[in-house]
Order: C-alpha cells, then sequence, then structure tokens
C-alpha cells in the first residue's frame, strides 16, 4: 500500500462529472499502487459546487464564461481542501490561474458532437423552423451556419435535464458532446454523430483534465494518466482558442487528429448567427519538437482567422 497521504480529488456534482471524476478516481488509486477496492481511501473524491452549477437558467456567457465550471474548485486547490481537481478540458479558460497547472491529460474520449431527437435522425433531415435546444455560443452558430431556418433554443441544464427537455417537447433536437453521453452509459441515444472535419468541436472536448498546484505537477502518481497523443492534438487545439481570444462569447471549432507521423488541425470561427464562418485547414509533421510545433500551429491558424474576421467573430452584449 502507499505510504503518501490521500490524494483528495475535486470535481463537480453533476452525474456527468461525477463519472468522469469516478472513473479517474480508480486510476488515480491504481497509479498509487493501491487495490480499486480501497480507492475512496486512498483517492476520496470532494464535491463542489460551482456557479456554472448553480445557475442554470442563463448563458455561461451572462454569468462571466468558462471560468464558473471552474472557479471554486480551482480556489480549494489553491487553499489545500484538495490535491487535485477532475475537469472536462473544454469548460477551462486557456490559462491557469497562478500556482495551479494542467498536470496530466489522460486518453480522450469521442470527441464529436452526438445530434439527439425523438422523430429526426440528422440535422439536415429537421423541418423547416425547427426548435434546437443547445447552450453553446458554438453550437447555435454552426448550427445556423448548416440551416439558418432552424429556431436555435437556449438549453442549459445537465445532461439528464436536457434529456428531459427533449422528451417533454421543448425542443425537436439537442446537441450534447457525445463523450459526456458515453462516460454515462447513454452511448446509444444520439441518432447521429456529427463529422468533426466539418463541424469541428469545441477545442478539447472528449478530454478530460488533471489539474494540480504547480509544485505537486512532478508526483509520480501522475505519469500513468498522462496520454502523449491527446496532449499533442488538444495544444493544438488550444492554441487557437488562445490566439483567438476563445471564452464563451466566441464560436470556435477545433479538432485535431493524428496519422501516421502528422498532425492535422482544422479550425472555424463563426459570427453567432451562423452567416460568416471563417476556416483554416493545417498540418505538421511530428517530431522532438511536437507540443511547441502544435501550439505554433493552433497560435498560426488561429491568428490568420483572427486577421480576416476581425469584429465579425464577437458576440456583442
Amino acid at each position: 500500500m502507499p505510504t503518501q497521504l490521500p490524494v483528495r480529488i475535486g470535481a463537480r456534482g453533476s452525474k456527468l462529472s461525477l463519472a468522469q471524476a469516478g472513473h479517474m478516481q480508480r486510476r488515480i488509486a491504481a497509479a498509487l499502487g493501491a487495490d480499486p477496492a480501497d480507492a475512496e481511501r486512498v483517492a476520496p473524491l470532494i464535491v463542489i459546487t460551482t456557479t456554472g452549477d448553480r445557475v442554470q437558467d442563463r448563458r455561461l456567457l451572462e454569468i462571466g464564461g468558462k471560468g464558473m465550471f471552474t472557479k471554486e474548485i480551482e480556489e480549494a486547490l489553491l487553499e489545500g481542501k484538495i490535491d487535485c481537481a477532475i475537469h472536462s478540458l473544454k469548460d477551462m479558460p486557456v490559462a491557469c490561474p497562478d500556482g495551479l497547472t494542467l498536470a496530466a491529460i489522460p486518453e480522450r474520449e469521442d470527441p464529436r458532437d452526438a445530434f439527439l431527437s425523438l422523430k429526426y435522425d440528422q440535422l439536415d433531415a429537421l423541418p423547416q423552423g425547427a426548435r434546437l435546444g443547445t447552450a453553446s455560443l458554438r453550437r447555435q452558430a454552426q448550427s445556423l451556419h448548416l440551416r439558418p431556418d432552424l429556431d436555435v433554443q437556449m438549453l442549459r441544464g445537465n445532461v439528464d435535464t436536457r434529456l428531459a427537455k427533449l422528451e417533454a417537447g421543448e425542443a425537436d433536437a439537442i446537441l450534447l458532446a457525445y463523450s459526456g453521453l458515453k462516460r454515462l452509459g447513454l452511448g446509444h441515444l444520439p441518432k447521429s454523430l456529427l463529422d468533426p472535419r466539418a463541424v469541428p468541436p469545441a477545442p478539447g472536448q472528449g478530454a478530460l483534465a488533471i489539474q494540480t498546484r504547480t509544485g505537486d505537477q512532478t508526483a509520480a502518481w501522475l505519469e500513468p494518466l498522462r496520454h502523449a497523443p491527446t496532449l499533442l492534438t488538444i495544444t493544438a487545439e488550444r492554441g487557437a482558442l488562445a490566439a483567438l481570444e476563445g471564452s464563451c462569447k466566441t464560436a470556435i471549432g477545433a479538432h485535431a487528429w493524428i496519422e501516421g507521423e502528422r498532425l492535422s488541425l482544422i479550425v472555424e470561427a463563426l459570427s453567432p448567427d451562423g452567416r460568416h464562418r471563417f476556416r483554416r485547414e493545417g498540418a505538421m509533421a511530428l517530431g522532438p519538437s511536437g507540443l511547441t510545433a502544435a501550439a505554433e500551429l493552433g497560435l498560426d491558424m488561429g491568428r490568420s482567422i483572427l486577421a480576416e474576421a476581425g469584429d465579425l467573430i464577437a458576440l456583442t452584449d
């Protein structure tokens, strides 16, 4: 058994967050040398309610953006109340607060968006003026770009809440992250999945992040949790996010993948109404400077889009 103190894990209290944190709890326990049955003792889960969890009737951009899902957890980490935090990477701002770092990125789940409906099989099959539910400005803009006739409705809440609203007829279809559905054992629900090269998901979608205090990032238990190919792809995607000054007020999609010895990246940014779409595609050879080159690829593509798009991709208050 390990002799070190327990690794206290902070996470949000939603069903999805607890499923994700529970999966990582078992992996952290194994990395500490513990039996899975002893996971709660060596890697206890501590639930922390965030502002994003408490406020469910407004878009994130109205209450402060992505940081509203991480702020209280990061404060607990800085105060020493927990030893690491498990986040959905797509919910995280590009920069960590001083004193904190993204210490490990495990292997990514499927990053695609999922289309769910009681009557229709895909976005193209929705009738004229159909109601599409989403709380994501990116999904709104991408959907309106493809189908400007749609009535996009703001639909916040956890996965169960959104599924219930779909069942109750509050929307004709909804879009959710396929990764979240799979982690909840609901991967059978989507009628179809969006092509990530045609409709890029949020940067980092499908990936989890283990955040620690900067001084703890070399802890031995973190090493088995790191997945180098995932780190490369999300580094490229988040490079584009950084260049585009991405927040919940900007509709940004990015998808990177590795084939053989090359990393490819597609980035797009759209006006909130979907009328304007700015898109770039690029690739790089993998090599010893992989992470630096991946970040630069994303940054360069994001800067190129920003130079062309200007204020067209910003949501005005």
